[in-house]
């Protein structure tokens, strides 16, 4: 009898105990990995953005902390009360009481800003505030074009992805089959090897293409501000492809740029503040005046002494003469920028609408029917290499180029979408949608 039966069983489940927790752990640390997938449409995915983006929502609240500075700027200067009492010794009358015979003062002052500082103060933090709007719009519009620009480049990123699963899933068929020859001497090993580096090399330009994916979709988003899912895009071709350059003339485009492109409006607003910084530089030269009611008891020639009185510096070393000069430089360095970011706008719009025109006259060279004969032949080598109608090189050769014109082909699309992007980002307004 063998008694080491029991032992051998109890050890066998405690191992089978262990590799099914183990599996269990295992799959429940691969689905952290695993995300869902969320089909969106573009106008989706930019509601979805408007609504979760953080940046946007803290440049919100920084335009908040503007307004809260209007608010403060609009406030007149606290008045100011002061109240003395000191005991007084009475030089004829030493054995007067020493708390009864005292000093009573008190004085009630109000600082009263002149040269219009006050209206000053207000104009600026306005400013500011309408500066911290642009930027806000600003945001949005870089944010957006990174948005729009991802996920199209992701859209047809996939299409190409496509391509390398149809020919490697074909590539395996043939190598499956050639090893279940293997040894009978119907296939020579120069081919098998042949066949197989070619579909590890597809295998690898897969993978690499597979982490652009991901590498794009991570930037996604971030921008959608939403970790939980893989972004599938949803684009609708026929509007893509109705898509023209000649829709809008040069002048309508340069024009809309100067009328809504936010850094331009940026540029403009900074000019803006420079120039009521200087004059609010200037209003400080002049002092402000001090009004004074006061009354004294006890403290001078009669009983109860009242006066009214005013106070202000004299300008006579100090006149804000540095930073009157700083605001006035500043105005020439901020109306030069203003210059520089219109010139580059106008430069930026024509450069993107002549790529508009080169790459959608290259889309439209492509032939429709190209695509679909590619893929019905495609099917037809592989057949006809399997029984053997056509040789190794030609049916590597044929799969090679057909992964190589599909990938160019979704390239030509993709960098035709983006020059739209291009052209939409740089002039500030959704002309092409």
């Amino acid at each position: 009898m063998n008694y080491n039966r029991p032992n051998s069983l109890l050890r066998g489940l405690v191992i089978t105990c262990i590799l099914a927790l183990f599996l269990v752990n295992l799959k429940a640390q691969t689905s952290n990995f695993q995300k869902d997938t969320l089909r969106l449409s573009i106008d989706s995915a930019e509601h979805i953005f408007i609504r979760q983006n953080l940046s946007l929502l803290a440049q919100k609240y920084n335009i908040d902390v503007n307004k809260a500075l209007e608010i403060q700027a609009k406030l007149f200067p606290n008045p100011n009360l002061s109240v003395a009492r000191g005991p007084i010794i009475p030089l004829h009358n030493p054995d007067a009481n020493f708390f009864n015979n005292a000093e009573n003062q008190v004085t009630l002052s109000q600082l009263v800003l002149l040269a219009g500082k006050r209206n000053k103060q207000i104009k600026i933090a306005q400013a500011n505030t309408k500066l911290a709007e642009y930027q806000f719009y600003d945001l949005i519009r870089t944010l957006k074009y990174t948005l729009r620009t991802d996920f199209f480049n992701i859209y047809y990123l996939k299409q190409s992805s496509s391509v390398y699963t149809s020919e490697i899933n074909a590539l395996q068929q043939v190598v499956d089959a050639f090893n279940k020859q293997e040894g009978k001497g119907y296939i020579s090993q120069k081919e098998v090897v042949r066949i197989k580096a070619q579909l590890y090399a597809f295998e690898s330009e897969y993978n690499d293409l597979i982490n652009q994916i991901n590498d794009t979709e991570s930037e996604l988003r971030l921008v959608l501000q939403d970790k939980n899912f893989f972004i599938d895009p949803i684009v609708d071709a026929d509007k893509v492809a109705t898509l023209s350059p000649d829709k809008y003339p040069l002048a309508v485009l340069i024009d809309s740029a100067h009328a809504a492109r936010t850094d331009l409006l940026i540029a403009k607003q900074n000019t803006e503040i420079s120039k009521l910084n200087y004059n609010y530089q200037k209003a400080l030269a002049t002092p402000d005046l001090t009004l004074n009611v006061s009354y004294d008891k006890q403290g001078s020639y009669v009983h109860d002494f009242h006066s009214i009185g005013a106070a202000m510096d004299l300008p006579f070393f100090n006149r804000n003469q540095g930073n009157i000069k700083s605001a006035k430089s500043s105005i020439a360095y901020y109306d030069a920028l203003q210059q520089s970011t219109s010139a580059t706008v106008e430069e930026q719009i024509g450069r993107a609408l002549q790529k508009a025109y080169d790459q959608d006259k290259l889309s439209k060279k492509i032939d429709g029917s190209f695509v679909k004969d590619f893929e019905r032949l495609k099917n037809e080598v592989l057949h006809n290499y399997q029984i053997r109608n056509i040789g190794l090189l030609d049916f590597l050769d044929f799969y090679d180029s057909y992964k190589q014109n599909i990938l160019q082909i979704n390239s030509i699309q993709f960098n035709r979408v983006s020059a739209f992007e291009d052209l939409n980002f740089y002039t500030g307004a959704n002309f092409f949608n």
